[in-house]
């Protein structure tokens, strides 16, 4: 008798209200293993919100959410990330004063399973620095092992980002809008990049862009959020022909409902 496999990620009536303002309502999403799935809506629409209750930052009023088939709703950040849960934000979460090669390590201590400590000199023959190093090979940032991560620019700040995810051996990664203030001629190196980093260990992506035409291009479903519900989930082509998707983001007369959306 086969057995079913569970999602990577179930969200289920996810409801997020904050003095009174319904935020998120009724969200459903329900994410296979090893996909990549694009979330794309209006400004305001509630894809940062989505992504901070996901992650354990902030709490949810009513649903639940469940990662690998276990219940994660009441989990604190540190447990979502023992548990394989990575996340980028819009703004860098690097430390910018500590090289390329520090801010990975941190990242590869707890992927090893230690913790946070700024207090554990990183040398070149440790596992966590071993880690880290290989992890800055996938994205190419071998030659700034030494500089401070404040330094580097904002396309290398992504790709670093990424390393950092890849230490902690993430299995399902939610990246914020990671082409955000990225050079458009580096748009394309930052995808790539992306891409091997799910080849190279079968993760999970969900991620929030704006560069419609990169994400359309890379993702193999996209959910589209409208005041804080998602009123369709389809494949890029699908989505890009629904009417209902059309109206969200043209502003047409009526609102999207995800009845109109089925």
């Amino acid at each position: 008798m086969s057995t079913s496999v569970p999602s990577a990620l179930s969200i289920e009536g996810l409801g997020l209200q904050i003095g009174g303002a319904t935020i998120l309502k009724d969200v459903d999403l329900d994410i296979a293993p090893g996909s990549t799935v694009g979330v794309i809506g209006p400004n305001g629409a509630g894809k940062t919100t989505l992504f901070n209750v996901i992650s354990g930052v902030t709490r949810p009023t009513s649903g639940r959410i469940l990662m690998d088939g276990a219940d994660i709703t009441r989990a604190s950040v540190p447990q979502r990330a023992r548990a394989g849960l990575g996340r980028t934000f819009q703004t860098s979460s690097l430390f910018p004063r500590l090289s390329v090669l520090e801010n990975v390590r941190l990242a590869a201590q707890v992927g090893l399973g230690g913790n946070y400590s700024l207090l554990r000199f990183p040398r070149r023959t440790d596992a966590a620095t071993a880690l880290a190093l290989e992890q800055l090979v996938k994205v190419g940032l071998t030659h700034k092992l030494d500089t401070a991560a404040g330094d580097i620019s904002h396309g290398d700040k992504r790709k670093l980002e990424i390393a950092v995810l890849l230490a902690t051996q993430a299995k399902i990664v939610l990246l914020d809008e990671p082409m955000a203030g990225v050079a458009s001629g580096d748009v394309a190196g930052l995808v790539d990049t992306i891409r091997e980093m799910q080849d190279a260990t079968g993760c999970t992506v969900l991620m929030v862009e704006h560069h419609i035409d990169v994400l359309m291009g890379f993702v193999q479903k996209v959910a589209v959020m409208y005041s804080g519900s998602i009123i369709a989930f389809d494949s890029p082509q699908q989505i890009m022909e629904n009417p209902v998707v059309q109206s969200a983001y043209l502003g047409r007369t009526g609102e999207p409902t995800q009845e109109s959306a089925a």
